[in-house]
Order: C-alpha cells, then structure tokens, then sequence
C-alpha cells in the first residue's frame, strides 16, 4: 500500500497533476474536494466536523484495501499546528497498514494560481469554486492568511519532492513524481 499526499496552495494544480498521476500509475485519486463538494450541497455549506468523518471512512477502508495506493490532495497550511497533526493522523491510519508514504509539493505564484482558478477541469470539479470572483478573494485572502509553501527543508519526511510547475503541464509533473518514487503504472 502507498500514500502520495500531493500538496500545494490553492489553484497550484493538485488535483489536476492527480489526474494525470492516477493515468500513469496503479494509484487511484482522492481530491480533497471529493468529500468538501457533497457536503457543501447537502448541508448548504461546508461543515468541516462531517468532511473528515467522511474521509476517515475512505482512509479506513482503502488503507485495509489490497489497492495498489491513494493519492490525497491536500492544502496544507504549514504555519497551522492542527494542519501538522491532521497529516501526521492520515499517514497514522495508512501506517498501520505498513503503507510507504511519499509527499509531492506543487508550488506556483499567486498570478499563475488565480489564472488557474478559473480552468474547465478545475470548474468542472469544483462547485464550490463557480462563484470566480469569490475563489479569487477566497484565494487571495488564504494566502495573506496561511503560508500554504513549505520552507526549505521544513517536510521532515524521506520521500519528499517538491516542484516547481509554474511551467510545467500537470503530465510532466506526474511523470517526474511517478519517477521520483518509483511508482508502478
């Protein structure tokens, strides 16, 4: 079993690079906004408390499954402890399991992140992110408020690769990730 946490800023790519991943690799992809989305229509909003019951089920049950691996994307707030312990808890859950952990950061600046915010596929995803004005402050303001970009040497883990995809398609980036780890696809 692995588990690739694919990080990076809002807009940075995460998902759309986990597409390509899943295309060339064994691993299956879980964007983080796989749970935020339903329970955004449901509930009429976001309700932190029952995403992360729902993703604690799908960690559950895939870290036990006989999948090859899971790719989670995920914005990490580096300056928030709570965003520290909550990676150290899904790398717990899959652990328990003797999975291999790889951790991919995709880093890009602000304007190239807003152009992104606005793409198709992300559109396509991302209910939650139609409102393009609204995602656009939601952005702009996310990163006054959190440093979402890893200081160097800050990742304390040994599979660890960060990318720089300001100019790069998301295939590139998933081949270099896929070769990197050495997944299997």
């Amino acid at each position: 079993m692995k588990l690739l946490v694919l990080i990076g800023d809002s807009a940075v790519g995460k998902m759309t690079v986990g597409q390509e991943l899943m295309k060339i690799t064994d691993l299956r992809l879980f964007h983080n906004h796989m749970t935020i989305e339903p329970v955004i229509e449901i509930f009429g909003a976001k309700n932190n408390r029952v995403i992360t019951r729902l993703r604690d089920v799908i960690f559950e049950e895939f870290a036990a499954s006989d999948c090859y691996g899971m790719i989670f994307t995920y914005q990490w707030a580096f300056d928030m402890r709570s965003d520290w312990d909550y990676i150290d808890y899904v790398c717990d859950l899959f652990r328990k399991h003797d999975a291999d952990l790889y951790f991919a950061e995709l880093i890009a600046p602000q304007d190239v992140r807003l152009y992104r915010n606005k793409t198709a596929n992300r559109l396509q995803n991302k209910a939650s992110k139609r409102d393009v004005e609204a995602s656009d402050k939601r952005l702009v303001r996310d990163d006054q408020a959190h440093r979402c970009v890893s200081y160097d040497g800050e990742i304390p883990y040994e599979n660890y690769i960060r990318i720089d995809n300001t100019d790069l398609a998301p295939d590139a980036a998933a081949q270099r990730i896929k070769e990197r780890f050495s997944l299997q696809g």
